[in-house]
């Protein structure tokens, strides 16, 4: 991510409950389902990551309600 080398955690907010086929094509990412969202977890090794990230839910037609990095352990 800017400035560094290391992966940094992200958590992404989802406004829908996603299949589970769904959840399995971001093998990289955790789901967990709470209410009617769902929220992916994980590390993100660099913007080019983020941003493919980012492109993947919109290809499956997810709405991201909202993203944040996670804090540094």
């Amino acid at each position: 991510m800017p400035g560094g080398g290391a992966a940094r955690g992200y958590e992404f907010r989802v406004a829908s409950c996603v299949p589970e086929a769904v959840a399995e094509a971001l093998p990289e990412l955790e789901a967990v389902v709470i209410g009617e969202q769902t929220v992916f977890y994980g590390d993100v090794i660099d913007e080019a990551h983020l941003f493919g990230l980012l492109d993947r839910f919109r290809v499956f037609g997810l709405r991201v309600v909202e993203m944040r990095p996670l804090p540094s352990a």
